[in-house]
């Protein structure tokens, strides 16, 4: 187990790392967050092409036959691949409009405590106590980040916030459609199918928008970097947290993915001197309790499926 944690840790620092390499690119060329976030995917689609194809291979040689993709099936696959491509958009948007220390805890940390609170309408679930007490310390933790941000900007950069809370609510949703749908599909093949349908949706927005314009400005180390991101924290990020995942319980590797918007917070630090001072570390560390508390307080409604 302790390998299978070490390989979620390190999947959350593979991660972290999208923020800091966008931050960069944006800041050194005219690309859009939108069409970073359809590069990153379109680098991403062969290498888990590769893996989908190999994991069918696999079933094939098993007893286990592989899934046959009805309509219910491909549904909720799609509906993923909806929610990743919104995300990927309304996630380096704030990115660029924000910095990448507070646009990701926002985005990640307000997620969790989302689904625990969307939960109830949405399935029929109650949220407890300690929930609603997550709540109120998230939105807390929300707010003292949004007032060091404005003592470091020298402005309140509203626009990039409300983003990052739109990344909050549509990561919220794919966390909700992954974890109460069941399709019975391969992992690999879900992220597959999750990525090509989120690149199909994502090109027809960057080739509308003029998002194509701004690859003239890339050089040779900009390229690098796009392709750092579709490389690193996408593919080799995913495989480690899958890979983790096969011996690390549910609840424990909720709480160890939290770590990611830790980690983006000290490399936007050092790297790009973001600074949250002592009214944002306290609402950092604040946002990550209520995440680590609403995570086990909604695995521990359900059990573990690792």
């Amino acid at each position: 187990m302790i390998r299978g944690a070490l390989l979620i840790a390190l999947a959350a620092l593979l991660w972290a790392t999208t923020g800091i390499v966008a931050k960069f690119l944006f800041s050194g060329s005219d690309l859009q967050a939108v069409t970073l976030g359809f590069l990153r995917l379109a680098v991403a689609l062969p290498f888990f092409f590769g893996l989908m194809l190999k994991e069918q291979r696999a079933l094939a040689r098993s007893a286990t036959s592989p899934p046959k993709f009805t309509r219910k099936a491909l549904v909720p696959l799609v509906a993923l691949g909806f929610f990743q491509a919104v995300y990927q958009g309304s996630y380096l948007l704030a990115v660029d409009m924000t910095g990448a220390g507070i646009a990701t805890l926002i985005a990640l940390c307000l997620a969790p405590v989302l689904v625990a609170i969307m939960a109830a309408p949405l399935l029929g679930e109650k949220p407890g106590v300690v929930t609603m007490l997550a709540l109120a310390a998230a939105i807390a933790g929300t707010a003292m980040l949004v007032i060091s941000d404005m003592d470091s900007a020298g402005h309140l950069r509203l626009g990039g916030i409300l983003v990052a809370v739109l990344a909050a609510l549509v990561y919220a949703g794919f966390t909700l459609t992954s974890r109460y749908t069941s399709t019975g599909t391969p992992v690999f093949t879900t992220a597959f199918i999750c990525f090509f349908t989120a690149a199909l949706i994502l090109l027809p927005v960057v080739a509308l928008s003029g998002g194509f314009d701004g690859l003239q400005s890339l050089e040779f180390s900009h390229w690098l970097m796009v392709a750092y991101i579709g490389i690193v924290p996408t593919c080799l990020g995913y495989v480690s947290f899958f890979s983790g995942m096969k011996t690390t319980p549910a609840t424990l590797s909720s709480i160890i993915v939290t770590l990611e918007p830790l980690f983006v917070a000290m490399l936007a630090w050092v790297i790009l001197g973001e600074e949250l001072g002592v009214i944002g570390i306290a609402g950092a560390l604040i946002l990550t309790a209520a995440v680590i508390v609403a995570s086990r307080s909604s695995a521990g409604s359900r059990p573990d499926t690792a």
